[in-house]
Parts: structure tokens; sequence; C-alpha cells
């Protein structure tokens, strides 16, 4: 018989940390954040805005802090164009909630504030998954999502160019082949065939 194969556990050698490290700025950030919701109009025209806010020090992103107002369906706008323009999987949105929307309502329907609140956490969390993707973040919908104070619908889709050094090519590259073993290995488990 032979022996089983035993993982070797011992840690990797690493440098201890200090505080410039352990308090320093990291290096590279993206911190996106919706808040502060706004009902707009009366009436029937009325809708809710989110302010949109983003810190990052990325270089593929032109703006370093940049605070946009946006509206549900213009994350419906995001989701959609990079669902039909890129090769990553796109998380859901939260509910479009059609029986909020019904007339005779006891209350508030889409403006009532929990309801607001709970789809607030849900964009936050689906703008935070895409911006996180490195490919995500190559994409010209997304920067102008986030960075532009009015969305031009009739952009021409793309990928947004960056200055590029010999590090941050073959990072790309990395993460690059890594998001795709993934995504392939993710696909594999996925398959009832396999």
């Amino acid at each position: 018989m032979t022996d089983p194969v035993v993982a070797d556990t011992r840690r990797l050698n690493s440098k201890p940390q200090d505080l410039t490290d352990a308090y320093g700025p990291p290096s590279n950030f993206l911190e996106i954040d919706v808040y502060d919701p706004q009902i707009v109009g009366v009436g029937r025209n009325r809708y809710t805005t989110y302010e949109v806010r983003m810190r990052t020090n990325l270089p593929i992103f032109k703006l370093k802090d940049s605070c946009v107002r946006r509206r549900y369906s213009d994350f419906e706008w995001l989701k959609n164009e990079l669902e039909r323009d890129s090769k990553i999987v796109v998380p859901p949105l939260p509910g479009k909630a059609l029986k909020r929307q019904l007339p005779f309502r006891g209350d508030e329907g889409l403006f009532e504030e929990s309801f607001i609140e709970e789809r607030r956490v849900g964009l936050e969390q689906f703008i935070n998954r895409i911006a996180g993707h490195p490919l995500a973040q190559n994409e010209r919908c997304l920067h102008m999502f986030l960075q532009e104070e009015t969305i031009d619908r009739n952009y021409i889709p793309g990928k947004v160019r960056q200055k590029v050094n010999r590090d941050t090519c073959a990072c790309s590259m990395y993460i690059n082949f890594y998001v795709t073993l993934l995504q392939s290995r993710w696909e594999c488990e996925k398959s009832p065939d396999m």
C-alpha cells in the first residue's frame, strides 16, 4: 500500500508588517458608496435618485474622486451595456418591485423609506461587484456611469485606454489569465456533464 499524500502546511515566509504598512494608504483601492437617496418629481413622474461616490487610486480611472447622481434606470442601462459588450458575468440588480407600483396601496410603495434603503444597499453591492472586476474596469460605459455627470446613451461602446508601463501590463496579463481560469473552472463545475 502507498502512504496517503499529506499537504504541506508550513507557513510561507513573509516580512513582518510595520506601522507604515498597517496604517498607510492601501497600494490599490476602489471605494464606491451609494447614498443620499432623494425623491424627485411629483405624482406619477416621481422617482428616486442616489448619490454614487467613487474614490480610487487605480490608474485606469481618469478621476480619482467623483460624485454623480443616478437613478435605478441608469443602473439598468449599465447592466445591459455590460451584458451586451463585455465578457463578464454581470450580477443581478435588486428587483423592480412591480407589486409596489400598484395603485391603492396602503403604504408609499416605491417611495417607502425601508424599500428605498433596501434598494440602495442592493445597488451599492451591484456597483461594487461590477467595478471591482478587472475586465469591467476597462469598459467605457462603467467609466461614464461612475465619472460623468450625464450618461450619453448614444456613446460608442469600447474599452478605456490607459498609459501602461511594463509592470502594469504584466500585472494586467496575470489578472486576465487568472479571471479567465476562474471563469472556466466555474463553468466546468456548473456543467452537469462533468
